[in-house]
């Protein structure tokens, strides 16, 4: 039984003194009117007044009636919901509040409730609405610069409300003259980016930049860029995959202080870095230039602090590799080891290009046998990409495979002792450094090589994603597209990626 039910059907407990009470009040206003009859009565006027006020009394008296039958039926006021209906007790509320209803059935915003109520009145019999149809929307990212003033931020919010567009996060980035706006909005799918661009330049913004978002970036800030100097915290390489995280889609150029043939590049940038609008510098950990372009959304000063503050933290961090391996059977029964491989290695690899013949490194490098020990050191190095190895029980290696950072590119090369081909090392790596391109981000991996070379094409190959060639003067470029589907498909590879 509700509260409701109670004060209706139960009756209160009789007092003796509250009837004395009503029958003094009684006998006083039987004495006020008599001695007010008496006193107006006796006057030439008293009985006309007498009747004049009986009138009036009347017709307040039914004026009020029929005041308090009309507003009696007066819908319940908005927000009321099912506390109304249920009785209006505390527990009625709380189910008008959270949209849980306590019948058999499932809660759904706009029902009624399925279980019993005894206090159900006219409201209850009221056929309720439909719910709203549920719009399709579409994620977007949106930079905007508006004016350092009271109001213009308010302006644009407003605007976009009036599309029935949410905004799920925002930046700011101060500038020396306005501030820039970063966005997350939600907005219908019927809104084209078009329109969504002439509504925020309408409202006061310019320099306006928009493109599709994904769930990923729902992510708030402070939570990604942890994230990120975590990856870089535990894997040296990760720290052009994080910067380009970090400042959307841009090329990062690393120029070393020395090439591969010894000499001095020139390269070099200030500790400080430079911020020439599109374009950052940075100095490098290991040594050198890092460049960072973005030719279609200027940088912040907020972004090159971000930037700067991330490769600061590489650099006092050091060299570091994870060290986690993976031990695999060959078909003939012997076991090679497949690890992350970096620096410290150099020694075992230059003794695997001695055993190596002249056409395998010829394969390998496109250029002269004897400058490819010149190589090693830059394509060891984890701030160009990363490097697996394959070894033997005896610790010798046998085989190497990079992906390397180009840019906006990454490319992937394997290198197989003599030996030691043909036996599916070079597909187990190549396989291993596609996935770790999948983890990273990369959207396509790509492999230089011979026409001739028909090892690394069947490995290419054998990975069962769309494939593009190129060929040009004997030299072929396989592209393989990492689709989504196709890369989920190949094998685990997180021991040898970590």
């Amino acid at each position: 039984m509700t509260d409701a039910t109670s004060t209706k059907t139960v009756r209160r407990p009789h007092h003796w003194r509250r009837d004395v009470t009503e029958l003094a009040a009684l006998f006083t206003a039987v004495a006020v009117a008599d001695a007010l009859a008496n006193l107006i009565g006796h006057q030439p006027d008293g009985p006309f007044l007498l009747v004049a006020s009986a009138v009036v009394l009347a017709v307040t008296a039914g004026f009020h009636t029929w005041w308090a039958r009309r507003h009696s039926h007066a819908p319940p006021p908005a927000g009321a919901g099912r506390a109304g209906t249920d009785g209006g007790g505390p527990e009625s509320a709380l189910h008008a509040v959270s949209g849980i209803d306590t019948g058999t059935g499932a809660g759904t915003e706009g029902s009624a409730p399925v279980g019993p109520s005894v206090a159900e009145g006219p409201a209850s019999a009221t056929p309720s609405a439909p719910a709203p149809a549920v719009e399709d929307t579409v994620l977007w990212r949106m930079r905007t610069t508006v004016r350092d003033v009271p109001g213009s931020l308010a302006a644009l919010c407003g605007a976009l409300a009036r599309h029935r567009v949410d905004i799920l996060t925002l930046q700011t980035h101060p500038l020396s003259r306005g501030t820039v706006d970063e966005f997350l909005l939600r907005a219908p799918a019927r809104l084209p980016a078009r329109q969504l661009s002439r509504t925020v330049s309408a409202a006061g913004g310019s320099s306006t930049w928009i493109e599709r978002a994904d769930a990923h970036d729902l992510v708030d800030a402070p939570t990604r860029v942890l994230g990120l100097a975590t990856r870089t915290a535990l894997d040296a390489s990760e720290l052009p995959l994080a910067l380009r995280q970090l400042l959307g889609r841009c090329t990062i150029h690393s120029l070393p202080a020395v090439s591969v043939t010894g000499r001095a590049t020139g390269g070099s940038a200030p500790v400080e870095g430079v911020l020439e609008e599109t374009v950052m510098r940075l100095r490098d950990p290991s040594g050198g230039v890092l460049t960072i372009e973005r030719p279609h959304l200027p940088f912040t000063p907020t972004e090159f602090a971000r930037a700067r503050a991330l490769v600061e933290l590489d650099a006092r961090l050091g060299p570091r590799v994870p060290r986690g391996k993976d031990v695999l059977t060959l078909p003939e029964g012997n076991e090679i080891t497949v690890r992350r491989a970096d620096r410290e290695d150099l020694p075992a690899a230059r003794a695997m290009h001695g055993r190596c013949s002249e056409q395998t490194l010829r394969l390998r490098y496109h250029g002269p046998v004897r400058d490819a020990d010149r190589y090693l050191d830059h394509l060891l190095s984890p701030r160009f990409g990363r490097t697996l190895a394959a070894q033997t029980a005896s610790g010798r290696l046998v085989a190497l495979g990079h992906l390397l950072w180009d840019g906006d590119e990454t490319e992937v090369a394997l290198l197989v002792e003599d030996d030691w081909q043909r036996r599916g090392i070079g597909s187990e790596l190549l396989g291993r450094l596609v996935a770790l391109a999948a983890e990273a981000g990369c959207e396509s991996v790509y492999a230089v090589t011979r026409a001739s070379n028909t090892g690394m094409v069947a490995a290419m190959r054998a990975l069962s994603l769309p494939l593009d060639y190129q060929i040009e003067e004997g030299t072929l470029v396989v592209t393989a597209r990492l689709d989504a589907a196709a890369v989920r498909s190949l094998p685990p590879y997180e021991q040898a990626g970590r």
